[in-house]
């Protein structure tokens, strides 16, 4: 990862914007790429089952992913505070806390500057303030004042208003919501790497569910292998078992998107969907967020599968994002 030293952040490949702003490596576990500048609604892979479209499912909103990223942060700052910012990182392997530290908060700073600009296309500058400190141990404070700015452009912005995304909603809410995603997996990467138990929300967990499974189908120009998320039709179920959450992939023979499912207000135990799948993944929240980003694998005690093995491992080596 190279960053300068005040401007020009090199985004690191998870953050979604394009090549033309950063294209810098991968947070490793997390194996996103860098957009080609297709927005929203617009994916070869195709962004829904059917018609290359679809909304979120409205799990969360706005208000809430701006008030996380505060809390996420905060609760991520107070994990690293004191710590050996060389402490290497086991789920973002090559990684220490303070690439981790930089990364993220170049991703806030980096999503803050696209919201106050409002752009409409895809923006051709990279031209971004980070401020970055002048040693290591002045990363964390660093950290809290980036989720700052983000605080300050969150309350001049309307969470709807129209821009330019990589993703599925092509509002300025897409990235509120990616910002908070960041946010909260790589602050649990933090606790990871310092011998910690990370605690998710249940809400938040399950809104970062449906964001990554919206999101996916729009990820082929930047993440290549989902191109290769292709079927016949076979279906893959993701399922909450703690509280209300069910989605179903389809993968088509000309792409992969979710089927509209009845909306994820009812109580998990009545969440028997009349659609089968051909595999099952299922668990609490926390643990279906992380095994979508690499965190947990198919073996993992947390995670219980059903159906055709070979469709989910298919899932997890060509799904990264």
């Amino acid at each position: 990862m190279t960053m300068d030293k005040d401007r020009s952040v090199e985004m690191d490949r998870d953050s979604g914007v394009g090549s033309d702003i950063g294209g810098g490596e991968a947070a490793p576990g997390m194996g996103m790429g860098t957009d080609s500048g297709m927005g929203a609604g617009t994916d070869g892979n195709g962004g829904g089952d059917g018609d290359g479209s679809r909304e979120s499912n409205g799990v969360g909103d706005p208000a809430l992913h701006c008030a996380a990223v505060l809390t996420e942060t905060a609760t991520f700052v107070s994990v690293v505070e004191g710590a050996d910012l060389a402490t290497p990182v086991p789920s973002c392997p090559g990684w220490t806390l303070v690439d981790l530290i930089r990364h993220t908060g170049s991703v806030q700073r980096m999503f803050s500057w696209l919201l106050s600009r409002r752009f409409q296309e895809r923006p051709s500058s990279r031209d971004t303030e980070l401020d970055l400190p002048a040693s290591d141990d002045g990363y964390p404070g660093w950290l809290t004042a980036s989720a700052q700015v983000a605080a300050g452009v969150f309350a001049h912005t309307d969470p709807g208003l129209p821009m330019w995304v990589w993703g599925a909603d092509p509002h300025a809410r897409f990235w509120m919501r990616r910002m908070l995603c960041e946010t909260l997996v790589h602050r649990v990467d933090a606790e990871l790497a310092m011998g910690l138990r990370p605690a998710i929300d249940p809400a938040l967990a399950a809104d970062g569910v449906d964001e990554f499974l919206v999101n996916l189908p729009y990820a082929a120009s930047f993440a290549p292998k989902t191109a290769q998320l292709r079927g016949e039709d076979e279906t893959i179920r993701f399922r909450c078992t703690d509280r209300a959450g069910d989605w179903l992939i389809r993968l088509r023979p000309d792409g992969f998107g979710l089927v509209p499912q009845p909306a994820n207000g009812a109580d998990p135990a009545d969440a028997e969907s009349p659609d089968p799948a051909d595999a099952t993944v299922q668990g609490a929240a926390a643990d279906l967020l992380l095994f979508l980003y690499g965190r947990l694998d198919l073996k993992a005690a947390a995670i219980e599968t059903v159906g055709d093995h070979g469709l989910l491992q298919r899932w997890v080596a060509h799904s990264a994002f």
